[in-house]
C-alpha cells in the first residue's frame, strides 16, 4: 500500500507539507541546472504535467517520484527524510532545518548509524551473545 494512502489527519497533513517543500527545491534545482521541465522529464522518465504536479506540490504526488526527480539534480534527499523523521516521532519540524548543503550532516549521520550498529554487534558478540549464536548453531 502506498505511504500517501496510510496517512491520514495530521500525518496527511504534514506528508502535503512536505511534498510543497519538495516541489520548491525540485523547481529550484532544475532551474538552477538550466533545465526545462521537459528536459527534467525526459531525464526521470516522467511526464511534463506530473513534473508540473510535483514542483507545485501537489499531495497526490507520490513521494518517490520526489525522489526520482532529486536524484536527477543532484539534490540530497535528506530534506524529504529528516521532515519525515520528524513526523513519525510526532516532533513538529522547523523547514530552517533544512538551509544549506546537507551532504556534510548527511555524512556524519551515516556514520553514527555504522558506529551505532558496530558497537552493537560487539556488545551482542562480546557479552554473552557469542553464547545465543552458539546455541543457535546447534
Amino acid at each position: 500500500m502506498p505511504q500517501e494512502c496510510m496517512a491520514s489527519g495530521s500525518d496527511a497533513s504534514s506528508l502535503a507539507e512536505i511534498k510543497q517543500m519538495s516541489g520548491r527545491r525540485i523547481e529550484n534545482g532544475r532551474k538552477r541546472e538550466g533545465l526545462t521541465q521537459s528536459m527534467l522529464a525526459k531525464r526521470v522518465g516522467l511526464g511534463v504535467s506530473w513534473i508540473r504536479e510535483i514542483e507545485s506540490g501537489n499531495p497526490k504526488t507520490k513521494i518517490d517520484d520526489h525522489l526520482r526527480c532529486s536524484a536527477a539534480l543532484r539534490i540530497s534527499p535528506s530534506y524529504i527524510f529528516i521532515p519525515l523523521l520528524f513526523t513519525v516521532h510526532g516532533l513538529r519540524f522547523a523547514p530552517q532545518l533544512l538551509a544549506g548543503n546537507l551532504f556534510e550532516l548527511e555524512r556524519r549521520w551515516l556514520q553514527f548509524i555504522v558506529d551505532q550498529n558496530i558497537a552493537d554487534m560487539r556488545k551482542t558478540l562480546f557479552d554473552g551473545g557469542s553464547d545465543d549464536l552458539l546455541a543457535e548453531q546447534r
